[in-house]
């Protein structure tokens, strides 16, 4: 059985985290320790996803440093075909985190200017156009410039294109194309930046769900922390409780597992709730991990959290 092709194109680069081992004080000096690790919304997401049966390339920027070595080792080593472009004279990105002794993010600072600059200059090349002619969907975030997104849903002819919100001030530029999107995902910060929402609105998940809609998107995955998720489906909105984890050790990366778990199940030919069920339950096992992305190939955490969201009953 040939595997679905996906093809994504976004950030791939350097996650340095800093972990609390003591009560977050602002201003104050707390004890812990930084780990290094390989990231990127549409990267960890790929890295998930060939994990549940997909074929991935990617197509990222980096430069000629040391830190672009360790991310090209990664894509190898994930098994992701890798048509990223190395710059040598710039500077590979990096995010940076500082999470509390619960594992939640207390502020995070993003050196992405190489995205900026040099990711728009892949969209029109011979060999980004060959790579979406051979997938059969692609995975986008927002790293990339406004005008570079609208310029490669042009470029996608038509293959269903998914994306990653990234963050409430990236988010925005998703939003000339949410009517050509085959599905977002994304938190409630993110929907309310691209809605021109204020930051603190009180406005539940459903109700923002239908915002997009009205907007012309047509499925989307909307999170809240470990709150429910809501799923928008062609105008019709759900909920879905997401499983416990037995213990959050990192938050980092949890809604990229849930993108690339979940459209790995929709390109098998799974429906949406079944797919965002899939993404759920991988999701809360990276949480429960302190990399990025977990270790699927013994499911058998996963296959318990799956059984969690669904009641016990098995996934048929």
């Amino acid at each position: 059985m040939n595997r679905p092709k996906l093809l994504g194109i976004g950030g791939a680069h350097i996650d340095r985290r800093g972990v609390m081992s003591a009560d977050y004080i602002r201003g104050a000096s707390i004890p812990g320790a930084m780990m290094e690790d390989t990231g990127g919304g549409v990267f960890n997401a790929l890295r998930v996803a060939v994990q549940f049966g997909v074929s991935a390339k990617l197509i990222s920027v980096r430069g000629g440093d040391a830190a672009g070595d360790i991310v090209a080792a990664e894509i190898k080593r994930s098994g992701i075909e890798d048509l990223s472009s190395v710059f040598l004279d710039r500077t590979t990105a990096s995010y940076t985190a500082l999470l509390d002794r619960h594992g939640d993010v207390v502020a995070a600072l993003a050196d992405m200017e190489i995205y900026e600059k040099a990711l728009p200059r892949q969209i029109s090349r011979r060999k980004t156009r060959d790579a979406i002619a051979d997938a059969d969907a692609l995975l986008i975030d927002a790293n990339m410039p406004e005008e570079s997104i609208v310029r490669l849903m042009r470029l996608a002819m038509g293959k269903p294109v998914y994306a990653l919100a990234i963050s409430p001030a990236k988010s925005v530029r998703l939003r000339p194309v949410l009517d050509l999107l085959a599905g977002l995902y994304l938190n409630k910060r993110e929907a309310r930046a691209i809605l021109g929402m204020a930051s603190d609105d009180a406005s539940g998940a459903a109700s923002l769900a239908k915002g997009l809609g009205a907007l012309g998107l047509a499925k989307a995955v909307l999170t809240d922390g470990e709150d429910a998720v809501c799923v928008l489906d062609q105008g019709e909105i759900s909920v879905i409780l997401p499983p416990k984890p037995e213990r959050v050790k990192d938050v980092t990366g949890a809604g990229d597992a849930l993108a690339g778990a979940s459209l790995a199940a929709l390109l098998c030919g799974k429906p949406m709730d079944r797919a965002v069920r899939q993404g759920l339950a991988a999701a809360s096992a990276t949480v429960e991990t302190a990399n990025a992305v977990a270790d699927f190939t013994s499911k058998t955490r996963f296959d318990a959290l799956l059984l969690q969201i669904n009641g016990a009953r098995p996934d048929k």
